[in-house]
């Protein structure tokens, strides 16, 4: 039996019906997280297997975990908007969330181009916890975060360079976990990914 059960939903945005992905563990619920992919312009869906990563992470730390597909793509309505819609968009998801899953702890999780999406949504919304995969550094204007947020970046991404992701983290005194040999997309880093993940925010 899978540790966990998955619903597709429909919901309300905005701009129009947005696409979203419920995982839900079978244990007891210690959390509630959001899963936010990477650039819709460029491929990403909330299948992409580094957000699949993200959502398994914290399903399995016991989190009712939502993903959603951005505006534009898959049964999303809309058009991409560089930042604010989406950002938008999720604090509209997470108004519903809390209300069917309330009193819990909120984690945050984003990939690349979500992980600046996340950063904005962590302005409005205090999180027990924010993990940002690959941040977009250098492409949107990631700022400042919390001083607990997990940064995870691959050695080898070229997309997102290492050395831009450290320059943004020495001002705020963030430490970045370097995944070595590891590119853009985690390819065979995977298990590494979704192991680093719960070992931290399980703490």
């Amino acid at each position: 039996m899978s540790e966990f059960s998955s619903e597709t939903r429909l919901i309300s945005g905005p701009a129009g019906l947005l696409e979203t992905v419920v995982d839900r563990p079978r244990g007891p619920v210690r959390g509630l997280a959001l899963v936010a992919h990477p650039h819709p312009l460029f491929g990403g869906t909330l299948n992409n297997k580094v957000t699949q990563t993200l959502a398994r992470a914290f399903t399995g730390l016991g989190c009712v975990t939502w993903r959603m597909n951005f505006r534009g793509v898959g049964k999303s309505a809309g058009n991409f908007t560089q930042g604010p819609g989406e950002t938008e968009d999720w604090l509209a998801l997470h108004a519903l969330a809390a209300q069917e899953t309330a009193d819990v702890p909120l984690l945050l999780g984003g990939f690349s181009f979500g992980a600046f999406v996340m950063t904005e949504v962590a302005r409005t919304l205090p999180c027990q916890r924010l993990v940002l995969v690959a941040p977009a550094v250098g492409h949107f204007p990631v700022g400042t975060v919390p001083p607990q947020t997990l940064v995870i970046h691959g050695e080898r991404d070229t997309t997102v360079p290492l050395t831009d992701v450290l320059r943004w983290a020495e001002p705020q005194d963030l430490p970045v976990l370097v995944v070595p040999g590891a590119d853009h997309f985690f390819h065979q880093r995977l298990i590494l990914l979704r192991n680093w993940v719960s070992l931290v925010c399980r703490s």
